[in-house]
């Protein structure tokens, strides 16, 4: 008797564990972010350059774009990379840093939290944006912008962000 009923606590058990791992597996691909293939906009040589870090959705995809062509004409070289690419790249390169992600699992993922300490000096070039479903979270201590990934809200918080990078990128001007 005793062994059915070790068995049978086995086998729930074993049953909930499988479960809960088709239910991470299904939400970590359901959410996660695509890679963003890097690219440049003007020249290396220009003195004013911003770097942007992002993770592929439609969101930031159209957020990152109308930043781009609110500063295309100016004399600043963009640089525009995946998340991933952080821990490659120094903020001291750049006049600004604008960095776009999700939270996973209430937290910012591991290569922005990274970057920020690693470059905390320069604390006061980088914007932070933050999606997440309830669109409350921000890194403390940085200048962070948080919101949820609806596409009719991309205008105001592109125009959040550029008034914020106006104030790094006029300032060095």
């Amino acid at each position: 008797m005793k062994r059915k009923k070790f068995k049978l606590v086995a086998w729930i058990l074993t049953s909930i564990l499988a479960l809960f791992l088709l239910f991470a597996t299904w939400y970590k691909f359901r959410y996660s972010m695509d890679p963003v293939a890097p690219y440049t906009l003007n020249s290396e040589t220009l003195e004013n350059k911003l770097l942007i870090a992002t993770q592929g959705s439609a969101f930031k995809d159209a957020v990152v774009r109308q930043v781009i062509e609110h500063y295309q004409k100016d004399s600043l070289f963009i640089k525009v990379v995946d998340v991933s690419d952080l821990p490659k790249l120094d903020s001291s390169d750049y006049v600004a840093v604008l960095i776009l992600h999700t939270w996973e699992y209430d937290k910012p993922p591991k290569v922005v939290a990274d970057f920020v300490i690693e470059n905390k000096d320069d604390a006061g070039k980088l914007i932070l944006l933050s999606t997440s479903g309830e669109g409350g979270n921000t890194i403390e201590g940085v200048d962070g912008i948080g919101g949820a990934s609806i596409i009719s809200d991309v205008p105001n918080y592109s125009m959040k962000i550029i008034k914020r990078l106006d104030g790094l990128l006029i300032a060095k001007e």
